[in-house]
């Protein structure tokens, strides 16, 4: 078992994981790292924990999504493994979609 030191907005954890993952356990926590700085750029630091939350809540949002894209994609177009003008389109809306969504979020916690 191999022993990973992380850092997540500013702080180090120390995460335990397979061997050979360690890389992958960086990649992830540095998209969490990403996703908290854009949610704290936007609300501010209001709190550690109430800030993993939401990022938690964004990231849970952003796989809930793509699980129902994935759902919804016809089975050709999964085997073929690239998305067609009009699906690249309707990504793109998703994200800015999710985006919105994000910045209500935002708000709403800018106003408690």
């Amino acid at each position: 078992m191999a022993q990973v030191s992380i850092r997540i907005n500013g702080r180090s954890y120390d995460i335990a994981c397979d061997d050979g993952q360690e890389d992958r356990i960086h990649a992830l926590a540095g998209y969490v790292d990403e996703r908290v700085k854009e949610i704290s750029d936007a609300v501010g630091q209001i709190g550690e924990q109430r800030l993993l939350v939401m990022t938690s809540l964004l990231i849970a949002d952003e796989l809930s999504m793509a699980r129902e894209k994935l759902d919804s994609r016809p089975a050709v177009v999964a085997e073929a493994g690239s998305l067609s003008a009009a699906e690249s389109d309707a990504l793109a809306d998703n994200i800015e979609g999710m985006a919105e969504r994000v910045e209500a979020l935002a708000d709403r916690l800018g106003k408690d």
